[in-house]
């Protein structure tokens, strides 16, 4: 191993270990070197460790952002209330939603209601004014071939004996 890939190494692991830079190197630093760098990798390998670490019960904005939090314990035992949290807003927002759809379609039949009363007022008072006396009597003097007339004489009762 070269003296710049060992430097690179003790970089990337950063641990504090000085080598001697190249021009003062000779055989016997290079093999110092890859020594140090061998009871160096033991070490890491002998701490390093396959569980995750516990993570820590501080909670402030850089986990919140950083997505830290949603891998904490606490997170981690409440993921049915955050579920059941979630599939409420969900009902919460298609409720609201159909009820706006309804109050829409509300207004529409009202529209429409209040259209058809003003029709039908508009034909009942066309009608009653058609079938005044007054009016009947107007349309039968223009048509003189009619055989209705009013009538000269009041009307009286037929008595049957029983």
């Amino acid at each position: 191993m070269k003296k710049d890939d060992i430097q690179e190494e003790l970089q990337e692991i950063e641990l504090p270990i000085d080598v001697e830079p190249e021009e003062e190197q000779d055989s016997g630093k290079d093999t110092r070197a890859e020594e140090v760098l061998q009871e160096t990798i033991k070490k890491i390998k002998e701490t390093a460790s396959e569980e995750d670490p516990r993570p820590s019960q501080q909670v402030n904005l850089r986990t919140i952002l950083g997505g830290d939090i949603l891998t904490a314990e606490m997170v981690r035992s409440q993921l049915w209330l955050f579920v059941l949290i979630v599939a409420f807003t969900i009902v919460y927002v298609a409720f609201r939603y159909q009820c706006q759809q309804d109050m829409q379609t509300i207004d529409k039949l009202e529209t429409e209601l209040k259209d058809a009363k003003n029709k039908a007022l508009a034909a009942s008072s066309t009608l009653t004014e058609k079938c005044r006396e007054s009016h009947v009597l107007d349309i039968l003097k223009q048509n003189k071939d009619s055989l209705l007339h009013i009538a000269d004489q009041p009307p009286y009762i037929i008595q049957l004996p029983e």
